[in-house]
């Protein structure tokens, strides 16, 4: 029975170790899915810093290309005639090719309508201006008044340019217009010049699309890095028909403004939105493209952009970056990482039961071995008891013999003190033989003895013990009594000859059995507050193991009884132990 509770300590011991360790294993999961995404946020942030960093330094070269483009306007202005009528598409060509520009077209006001009137680039003339909005806003500015006042492009002294754009005349191709007038000539000038020949080499070296490239390359789980215009996403490409039937595309109006779209979600409009509204960052956890990933969502607020523009023309100040991280590389570093938990748990686990067996063993051996001592000490006290009565009735005749002559020898005095010895001796064992539970009386003898030689007084008085119909095994009673008794000897031992007092009282009435064992105790008042029944302790110095009030408890206990210690009395404790039916 002692072996199968055992076995229940150690299986509920190691389900709670595992209940442990599991859930230990899932908040340190969750702890370090969440430590990732500070880090892939953080990874975010650089790339953000990086791109608004390349983007800036993007705008900041065309601003310079657009003072190259004022400068070429006003080296064209000062060869050519003031009269847009005499000047020639020669001219144009040669002006454009000494001033390292790509064409040279002049914009001439008509009653309803600005024009291309002329230029080096054949494909130029005869366009009309007024459904380029806000361009030609801009063109009906400078001739009125010289400068243009639109918030977005790049504004100087007679001259203004806007971000690079598919061109009107030929929609595959990319350019920069720079448009001049100072009121001395009857046209604008407008010098132009292609992106492959200016601003593509510099995208390739710093621009936006390599910091994307070369962030995608160093960070493995990155999958794709987008810019979002949240106000055109919605509403698809954005594009016009030009006047001869051409479909363009507007540059700075497409939804996607760098990188690549391919990891589409079916609420990346809603999320783009929330980005924005709330301008916090947004992490979905989802599958796109049959793929695990993590997607985030940054708004990233920016100084009104030549290169950004809303629906209608306007500059944006802030967009959308997204990032999709493989969420497979994050999860083998987790698995990784939980690998190692898993190992040091299972570690931990099994020198956790390791060590409660070899607990459990150690007491289990020690209270075996208190066991066969408490057995050993009962037979040797029920054999004592029994030597005694053989002795005292193998002496009988002799103690007759004895008293017949002293009888003869009429030696009355001798004879009384002879007969007073021997009837004390009779009588205190046949009180102790009274006691009616032959390993109490035995018990009880060898205390006695002890106690004789000790120099200790030991009074007991028993009652109504004849009948045990309680339960209790002898065997458990003379465990509870001798520890008892065995503390109440170390205790005394402490004081004088004349102090060494301790009484022993037993008794069976109304369904219980009852004992008390007092002793004398000048530290009585210090026991209150003391756990003296944990196993292990003790206040009688390293010498003793702290067992034995804990055994008395855990006996107690078995049989439903209860244990207290009185201290109502100075210099005196007194304890208390009683079992009922």
């Amino acid at each position: 029975m002692r072996r199968n509770v055992w076995l229940l300590a150690i299986v509920l011991i190691a389900v709670l170790l595992g209940a442990n360790n599991t859930v230990y294993y899932f908040t340190t999961k969750q702890s370090l899915e969440e430590n990732l995404r500070h880090e892939l946020q953080s990874i975010a942030k650089q790339i953000e810093i990086s791109i608004e960093l390349s983007r800036q330094g993007s705008e900041k070269f065309q601003e310079q290309i657009g003072r190259e483009l004022r400068a070429v306007s006003i080296a064209a202005q000062y060869a050519l005639d003031p009269d847009v009528e005499k000047v020639t598409k020669e001219q144009l060509t040669e002006l454009s090719m000494k001033l390292d520009v790509l064409h040279i077209t002049l914009l001439k006001r008509t009653i309803d309508n600005i024009v291309l009137y002329k230029s080096s680039d054949p494909k130029q003339i005869g366009f009309k201006t007024n459904t380029w909005d806000p361009w030609y806003q801009a063109f009906n500015e400078l001739f009125d008044t010289h400068n243009v006042t639109i918030d977005w492009g790049q504004s100087l002294e007679n001259f203004w340019t806007g971000p690079f754009e598919f061109a009107q005349t030929e929609t595959s191709k990319i350019r920069k217009w720079g448009y001049y007038y100072d009121g001395s000539t009857n046209y604008i000038i407008d010098p132009y010049i292609s992106y492959e020949d200016r601003q593509m080499e510099y995208d390739k070296q710093t621009g936006v699309g390599m910091i994307i490239a070369k962030t995608l390359l160093e960070n493995s789980q990155l999958l794709e890095i987008t810019g979002i215009n949240p106000s055109t996403f919605p509403l698809g490409e954005q594009t016009t028909v030009t006047q001869r039937g051409d479909k363009l595309a507007h540059m700075t109006q497409q939804p996607i403004v760098y990188g690549s779209y391919l990891y589409k979600h079916a609420d990346d409009q809603k999320l783009v939105q929330k980005a924005i509204q709330s301008n916090q960052s947004i992490t979905v956890n989802t599958t796109i493209n049959n793929k695990h990933v993590l997607k985030l969502y940054i708004p990233v607020s920016v100084d009104k952009s030549t290169s950004m523009l809303d629906e209608n023309g306007e500059p944006i100040n802030r967009y959308v970056l997204t990032l999709v991280a493989d969420y497979k590389t994050i999860q083998n570093s987790l698995d990784k990482q939980f690998s190692n938990i898993a190992l040091i748990m299972l570690v931990v686990t099994v020198l956790s039961l390791v060590i409660v067996y070899l607990i459990a063993s150690s007491y289990r051996r020690a209270q075996d071995k208190l066991v066969r001592r408490t057995q050993e000490t009962y037979v040797e006290e029920i054999n004592g008891l029994f030597r005694a009565i053989r002795e005292q009735r193998h002496d009988f005749m002799n103690h007759v013999q004895t008293i017949h002559a002293l009888a003869e020898l009429n030696k009355t005095d001798e004879l009384k003190s002879y007969t007073s010895e021997l009837t004390g001796e009779i009588r205190q064992l046949n009180d102790i033989i009274n006691i009616g539970n032959p390993a109490i009386a035995a018990l009880i003898r060898s205390k006695i003895s002890q106690a004789e030689s000790l120099k200790i007084k030991l009074e007991t008085s028993f009652a109504d013990m004849s009948n045990l119909a309680l339960g209790i095994k002898s065997l458990d009673l003379t465990r509870v009594l001798g520890n008892l008794i065995d503390n109440a000897f170390d205790e005394v031992m402490n004081y004088p000859e004349e102090r060494r007092l301790i009484s022993i009282k037993g008794s069976q009435t109304n369904g219980y059995m009852e004992f008390e064992v007092s002793n004398t105790c000048d530290d009585a008042g210090k026991l209150d507050g003391k756990p003296l029944f944990e196993s292990g302790y003790s206040m009688k110095g390293a010498t003793h193991s702290g067992l034995g009030l804990s055994i008395v408890k855990s006996i107690v206990d078995k049989y439903k009884g209860s244990v207290r210690i009185v201290l109502n009395e100075p210099n005196k404790v007194t304890f208390i132990i009683r079992i009922s039916d």
